[in-house]
C-alpha cells in the first residue's frame, strides 16, 4: 500500500515545490495538500488539496483518519520579518501546529513527522563562522524563539513517547517558483525579480551581510532525503543544521551584473539588518553529511544562472 502524506502550510513557499516534488514521487492522490489559503494553479490542479486551519486540532485529526495518513510535514509558519510585526499571532500558529502534530505522532495516528527549524534559532552569543550543530542558542526574534522551543518539544516527544520527528535548520531559501514569504533572506529573491524588471535594487540589508542561503531544489532534496533514511541512522532529533552557500548582498550582485551587465545595487538597510546581524555568516552541517549522506548541488553561479532563468520561462 503507498505511503500517505499530508503537507499542512502546502501553499507556502516550501510547501509548494515540496508537495509537487513528493507528489511525483508517491504519485498525486497519496499527497494531500492542506492550508487556510488556496495555493496557485499548478498546486490545486496537481492533486487533493483541503482547507484548514494548523492550529486546529480536530480539523487536522479528522483529516488524518478520513486520508488515513501515515506521514505528515508541517511547513506552517509565520516567518520572521512578519512575526516581529504581530508577536503573539506568531508564537501561537508556530507552536499550536506543532503540539497538535507532534500529539496525533504521540497518540500512533500518523508514524512519522517533519517540522521545519531555522538559522532563527541561534543568536547574536552563537559562533557566526562555520555556526556547530550544538552551540548556544540566544534567539532575538519571537520567530527564532519560536523554532527554539520547538526543537525541545521535538527532541523531548522522540525521547518521552518516541515520536518519529525529523527537522532541518533551514538557511535562507531561494526560488523562482514561489514568493518570498516574509523573511529576513527575502532580499536575494527580490532582487533577481527587480534585475530583470528594473535592471536595479535597493537591499534593506548592508553589502557586506553574509548569510547561508539555499536554492530551493538543494532545500527540498534535503528534506526528501532525511525523510527517507533509517531511523537508526539519525542522531538528531532537536534539527539538523543544514548549510548550503553563503553570500552577501554585495556578491550576490556581483554574480547577476555577469549576466545582466548594466544591473546596479544600492543599499538601505532596515530593519531585518538587526535580525540578520543576529544570524550565522556560514554553517557547519557535519551531522547531516554524516548520518544521511548530505551535500548540496548549487553554489552561488549555478543558483543564479538558474533563478534567472527560471524567472524569465515564467515572463
Amino acid at each position: 500500500m503507498a505511503l500517505k502524506t499530508l503537507i499542512i502550510g502546502a501553499c507556502g513557499q516550501i510547501g509548494t515545490e515540496l508537495t509537487l516534488s513528493l507528489r511525483e514521487k508517491y504519485g498525486k492522490d497519496n499527497v494531500i495538500a492542506v492550508d487556510i489559503r488556496e495555493g496557485n494553479e499548478e498546486l490545486m490542479q496537481s492533486g487533493p488539496f483541503e482547507t484548514a486551519d494548523a492550529t486546529d486540532y480536530k480539523a487536522i485529526e479528522d483529516l488524518v483518519m478520513h486520508y488515513e495518513i501515515d506521514e505528515i510535514y508541517l511547513m506552517a509558519a509565520m516567518l520572521s520579518a512578519t512575526a516581529e510585526k504581530f508577536p503573539m499571532r506568531g508564537w501561537h500558529l508556530n507552536m499550536d501546529s506543532l503540539f497538535n502534530v507532534l500529539n496525533l505522532a504521540k497518540d500512533k495516528k500518523v508514524s512519522k513527522v517533519f517540522w521545519p527549524s531555522s538559522i532563527a534559532v541561534f543568536g547574536p552569543s552563537t559562533p557566526q563562522d562555520q555556526t556547530p550543530q550544538t552551540t548556544i542558542m540566544e534567539p532575538t526574534t519571537v520567530y527564532g524563539i519560536s523554532k527554539q522551543s520547538g526543537e525541545r518539544w521535538c527532541e523531548y516527544y522522540h525521547k518521552k513517547y518516541g515520536v518519529d520527528v525529523r527537522s532541518i535548520r533551514y538557511p535562507g531559501l531561494i526560488s523562482y517558483k514561489t514568493a518570498p514569504g516574509g523573511g529576513t533572506t527575502d532580499y536575494a529573491i527580490e532582487i533577481f525579480h527587480e534585475a530583470l524588471a528594473s535592471k536595479k535594487y535597493t537591499s534593506f540589508l548592508s553589502e557586506e551581510t553574509a548569510l547561508p542561503m539555499m536554492f530551493m531544489d538543494d532545500a527540498i532534496k534535503a528534506t526528501m532525503q532525511l525523510m527517507d533514511a533509517p531511523a537508526e541512522n539519525l542522531s538528531i532529533r532537536s534539527s539538523y543544521n543544514l548549510g548550503g552557500i553563503s553570500f552577501t548582498p554585495k556578491q550576490l550582485a556581483e554574480e547577476i551584473k555577469k549576466e545582466i551587465a548594466d544591473f546596479s545595487i544600492d543599499y538601505a538597510p532596515d530593519f531585518r539588518q538587526d535580525i540578520a546581524e543576529t544570524w550565522p555568516s556560514s554553517i557547519d552541517d557535519t551531522f547531516a553529511q554524516k548520518d544521511w549522506k548530505w551535500k548540496h548541488d548549487f553554489d552561488l553561479q549555478k543558483m543564479t544562472k538558474a533563478m534567472l532563468r527560471g524567472l524569465k520561462k515564467q515572463a
